[in-house]
């Protein structure tokens, strides 16, 4: 029976003293897992070259001070521009673009006619980028092939003039590549003497386009 008695007192002392033993064992350490990167999508930038297509309509006077009064040619235009543009780190985008198009830019008037074919822009683009969104304004040289008519006569006279053009517009990315614009442009090729009529003649016009650009 003593026996018996004794190995229960054991017993409980044995499980008493566990707890501070346990505590007394080394502890394995634990380390926090290692997360998976995060993908952070590109920030947006307008720095890059860029190609693209656009149509519009402009209307204006073919008179520009010369002698042919009357004539106020108008009509419908497309072609394609080619660009590039850099941003800086306070949002300034600074660019240049080149465009070419072709016209029904015309008007008749007392056996007159009036007409530009063909004409093209090389200008600057200054803007503030707004994230996907640019507001900009944009200057530079116009060039254009214009042809006077005497109908009465049978008489016509072309000739490529040079002027200068101002304007504006607003381009939206709708993706990294992808890029839609409004712009408007007034467009002054002064005038010229045309040899075969023997009158002066001269066009402005006021443009307004709309254009994609894909850039790269």
């Amino acid at each position: 029976m003593k026996k018996i008695i004794c190995s229960g007192v054991a017993a409980v002392a044995l499980l008493a003293t566990m707890p501070a033993i346990a505590a007394d064992l080394p502890q394995q350490q634990s380390y926090p897992t290692k997360a998976e990167p995060m993908y952070v999508e590109p920030a947006f930038t307008w720095t890059g070259f860029y190609l693209g297509a656009n149509a519009g309509y402009a209307w204006g006077s073919g008179e520009g001070g010369g002698e042919i009064i009357g004539l106020d040619p108008s009509g419908f235009l497309g072609g394609g521009q080619i660009g590039v543009n850099y941003q800086f780190a306070n949002n300034i985008v600074l660019g240049a673009e080149a465009d070419f198009q072709g016209s029904d830019i015309k008007d008749s008037y007392a056996g007159f006619e009036s007409k530009m074919d063909y004409f093209g822009t090389v200008r600057a683009r200054l803007g503030y980028a707004f994230g996907n969104v640019l507001p900009y304004v944009t200057g530079g040289l116009a060039w254009g092939h214009t042809e006077i008519s005497d109908n009465y006569l049978g008489l016509s006279s072309d000739k490529t003039q040079v002027g200068w053009t101002v304007g504006g517009g607003v381009e939206y990315a709708l993706t990294n590549n992808w890029t839609v614009k409004g712009e408007y442009l007034y467009m002054d090729l002064g005038e010229d003497y045309y040899d075969s009529i023997g009158y002066k003649s001269g066009l402005t016009s006021n443009i307004v386009r709309a254009g994609v650009n894909y850039k790269f």
